[in-house]
């Protein structure tokens, strides 16, 4: 990667970012310490407003905005191919915001490349019995929640057909055995637990700030998941 487009990179990654390292930089890069504050010295000398906030990293100050992105060819085709995938794996709230994402991609690319992406799109032919498309419409409002550390109410119904109200606190979702689970802490059970998502019946975002104090991530949890699993 030359320098021009190196530049360009470390831009990206730190306006798509609250805060950004220089030792992330460094290892995302391959490039030293001093490098990277060469290259963010350049930044800041051709007009990008780059500050520093100690302890936690650079970042891009409010109301700078890159130029309009341009895709290559095959940046457009990736995420094409991913459309199958959406429009089979997640629900009607996502695979709605990935089409209007997508058209806003085509919008910018040149008319040779939107004739590949057709060519591409009517090639691709999903598997359309194997796995039911979901018909929920709660994954958008789950990462909102997350995103937000608001409280959910969620009708629940578990495996034994079992109805019951439960607020809950999201730290996070995970798609395995071909669904998708919230890993969410339940005042009902004053425990971290795992609701998969096609038995919630109903669900509301209550707005309300999380009321426990503090979470584990989600990358702990799974860890103390894994080590409890049974060796086989």
């Amino acid at each position: 990667m030359n320098r021009i487009d190196r530049l360009l990179a470390i831009l990206i990654i730190i306006q798509s970012k609250k805060f950004t390292t220089a030792e992330h930089l460094s290892q995302k890069f391959g490039i030293s310490i001093r490098t990277v504050f060469r290259d963010l010295k350049a930044l800041n000398e051709i007009g990008v407003p780059i500050g520093f906030e100690p302890n936690h990293g650079y970042f891009i100050m409010q109301g700078y905005f890159l130029p309009p992105v341009t895709f290559s060819t095959e940046e457009a085709n990736a995420l094409v191919l991913i459309e199958s995938i959406v429009h089979r794996f997640t629900d009607k709230s996502i695979q709605k915001h990935f089409t209007t994402a997508l058209n806003k991609v085509k919008a910018v690319l040149k008319s040779t490349q939107k004739e590949k992406i057709e060519q591409i799109q009517a090639a691709l032919v999903p598997d359309s019995g194997y796995y039911p498309s979901p018909n929920f419409e709660y994954l958008s409002e789950i990462q909102n929640a997350i995103a937000h550390k608001q409280i959910l109410l969620i009708h629940y119904q578990n495996l034994k057909s079992e109805l019951s109200i439960r607020e809950i606190e999201p730290i996070g979702m995970i798609f395995y055995g071909l669904n998708w689970h919230i890993v969410a802490w339940c005042w009902l059970r004053h425990e971290y637990r795992d609701f998969r998502v096609d038995r919630i019946q109903q669900i509301q975002n209550t707005y309300k700030p999380y009321r426990k104090t503090e979470h584990q991530s989600i990358n702990t949890y799974l860890e103390n998941w894994r080590s409890e699993m049974p060796l086989t």
